[in-house]
């Protein structure tokens, strides 16, 4: 890895700041609820007492991704029976994906009222720079307000955004939590949005140098909404587990970029074969337990931007993605 990565990096939160006032201000037309903690941390409600919206997921999307991810609805999912798709293309891919729309910052708390717990993503992450992958890439970004994304299905308590706006080092009243629980369409969105993050992701699990990786877009299907959390969430891994394709452009050696290609798809792992709700399942409901090598793309093209050559690698899998899709 190399020591400058993010030397040039620019501001997730100066970014995607537009774009969240703009989710406010259409909150209505994109079919929204936005309220206030007592503390003033402001909430928008993607979906568990309101509709929630394909198009709101779309901006939720870039919103995850610092701003600077383009992300369009398409018909080239490559499935006849599920021809809907999402189209996603990072400006800077390892900080948008892996800088701030990568879900790594874990958010818990215990009371009496029960347990809360939801893994944060977007630009609010590159603020605090508590994981290892920000230190690792030596960023830390710098702004006075700054948003989080939660995948849940509960409002966070106010001890969270306390906690969240303490460690952004800024006041509570500068916090916006978007809350997408996986039963509403703009859930399903942006999880969707993540098929490029997901490549990036298994490229830094394999150690391959993210300095080499310069470009690259996804494109995924976008699962119908589950009804439940459960199968909601099994759904979205399997658009991607079986429907996502990836092309990153790499300046690497032939052999790096031949490497990468053969060790991304999802089909390398050794849980790779059902629906991820029967592996979830089956590993009693335990992230931990299933192979880490399973959260990949179906298909990747890798292209050396030195050679020109490109490696292809992994395959879409119809059959799997229509049974979970209940089709």
């Amino acid at each position: 890895m190399s020591g400058n990565i993010s030397a040039n990096w620019s501001s997730v939160n100066a970014a995607c700041q537009p774009l969240v006032e703009r989710l406010v201000a259409d909150a209505q037309a994109l079919q929204l609820e936005i309220s206030t903690l007592s503390n003033g941390t402001r909430i928008v409600d993607a979906g568990i007492n309101c509709v929630g919206g394909l198009e709101a997921g779309r901006l939720i999307g870039e919103i995850c991704m610092g701003g600077l991810g383009t992300v369009t609805l398409g018909t080239n999912s490559g499935f006849a029976t599920w021809p809907w798709s999402v189209n996603v293309h990072a400006k800077t891919p390892v900080l948008s994906c892996l800088g701030s729309q990568y879900a790594g910052w874990s958010l818990s708390h215990k009371s009496e009222a029960g347990k809360f717990f939801a893994l944060g993503s977007g630009p609010g992450r590159a603020l605090a720079g508590k994981e290892e992958v920000l230190k690792e890439f030596g960023y830390k970004d710098e702004a006075t307000s700054t948003c989080i994304v939660l995948e849940v299905d509960s409002f966070p308590p106010i001890e969270v955004a306390e906690k969240v706006a303490k460690d952004c080092g800024i006041k509570p009243e500068d916090l916006t939590f978007i809350l997408t629980p996986t039963s509403s369409l703009a859930g399903v969105m942006q999880i969707a949005i993540r098929v490029l993050e997901v490549a990036m992701h298994k490229a830094h699990t394999l150690h391959f140098p993210m300095d080499k990786i310069i470009d690259g877009f996804g494109v995924t299907p976008v699962a119908p909404p589950g009804g439940d959390f459960i199968t909601g969430m099994g759904r979205t891994n399997d658009a991607i587990l079986y429907g996502g394709m990836v092309h990153l452009f790499v300046n690497a050696t032939d052999d790096e970029a031949r490497d990468l290609a053969e060790k991304m798809p999802s089909n390398t792992s050794s849980d790779y074969g059902r629906p991820f709700g029967e592996i979830f399942k089956a590993y009693e409901y335990d992230f931990f337990k299933i192979d880490p090598m399973l959260f990949s793309p179906a298909k990747v093209i890798i292209t050396n931007a030195k050679t020109g050559k490109s490696f292809t690698a992994g395959e879409l899998n119809s059959e799997l993605l229509t049974t979970s899709f209940g089709l």
